[in-house]
């Protein structure tokens, strides 16, 4: 075993909380995990990662060495893989939002698994914040502004929020004119809380376009939103979704833009990763696979946007 394998793996025991844990992210057993921490020990000839039969923590020397061994793995993303032209191999835990994941990152998921027969993956579909390194999860597909993180991003583009109605139930609605007249349609709400939900826009006539939330009460909710976007096109109201939910939808005419001057700018999309995971073989093919890809897809749905038919 050399050195930059016994970094790679001790790190992971201890972001994983298990020498287990990062056997199994690497596909490799638990006693050479074992062994990557006594050879690091040796070397620095110190105890770096106290262990018990619930945890692991680090002594003051551990937690110098492994913010060195993070540092060394970050810079690695940026070389050619050690081994280059060997197989690409081993386990990987992704996660994505639910809707955008089943559309937009499975279809190219199943391609990259067909091209690398040696690779596995795990995929957590959630609409929430996932804990990269406390859930043991190798790559994210973040929609949303990143704040202050350790995490690495690649911004892969953008999406829109947008509000979109049937043609059949605009045609015997009343006139939406602004965001204050919603108070007079059936909306359909993807969060079920008692007290409505809030809707956000743009103001196109305040200064830096201002934000502005409008509270809804939907006719109904429905907690999916690929259901909800169905009862849309089936003629039951209004609704607010993300341009990659309903881009073909827009296009064949089953659904209508609306108010598009008041839309909010656009969301960035980003590839998130631990620092260091992508110097990771299997981890770093996956982001070079999906990244491209994703950013082609994504500047197509964007262009669609405008061209569509709108009401405004």
């Amino acid at each position: 075993m050399d050195r930059l394998e016994a970094m790679a793996l001790f790190v992971a025991a201890v972001d994983r909380g298990s020498l287990a844990a990062a056997a199994k992210r690497y596909g490799r057993s638990p006693a050479s995990v074992t062994r990557a921490v006594a050879l690091l020990e040796r070397d620095a000839g110190e105890t770096l990662l106290l262990r018990s039969t619930r945890k692991l923590s680090l002594t003051a020397s551990g937690e110098h060495h492994v913010a060195v061994w993070r540092d060394v793995l970050e810079k690695l993303e940026h070389l050619a893989p050690i081994g280059a032209g060997a197989p690409v191999q081993g386990n990987i835990v992704l996660t994505a939002p639910e809707l955008f994941g089943r559309i937009a990152v499975l279809p190219l998921l199943e391609s990259f698994l067909d091209d690398h027969p040696l690779v596995s993956a795990r995929v957590l579909l959630m609409n929430r914040l996932v804990n990269l390194i406390g859930e043991g999860v190798d790559l994210a597909v973040r929609l949303a502004p990143l704040g202050d993180s350790s995490l690495r991003a690649i911004r892969i583009g953008a999406v829109r929020t947008l509000l979109c109605a049937s043609p059949e139930y605009l045609d015997k609605a009343a006139p939406l004119a602004t965001p204050a007249d919603l108070e007079q349609h059936a909306c359909i709400g993807l969060d079920v809380a008692a007290e409505g939900e809030r809707w956000t826009f743009a103001s196109p006539t305040t200064p830096a376009r201002k934000r502005r939330s409008v509270r809804v009460q939907p006719r109904l909710s429905i907690s999916n939103a690929a259901a909800a976007i169905d009862a849309a096109m089936r003629g039951h109201g209004v609704i607010q979704a993300r341009s990659y939910q309903i881009v073909d939808a827009i296009a064949d005419g089953r659904l209508i833009r609306l108010l598009p001057e008041w839309e909010e700018p656009p969301v960035p999309v980003h590839l998130v990763f631990p620092a260091g995971r992508a110097s990771h073989g299997s981890v770093r093919a996956l982001i070079d696979h999906l990244g491209p890809a994703l950013r082609r897809n994504l500047a197509d749905v964007e262009a669609s946007m405008r061209v569509v038919p709108t009401i405004s």
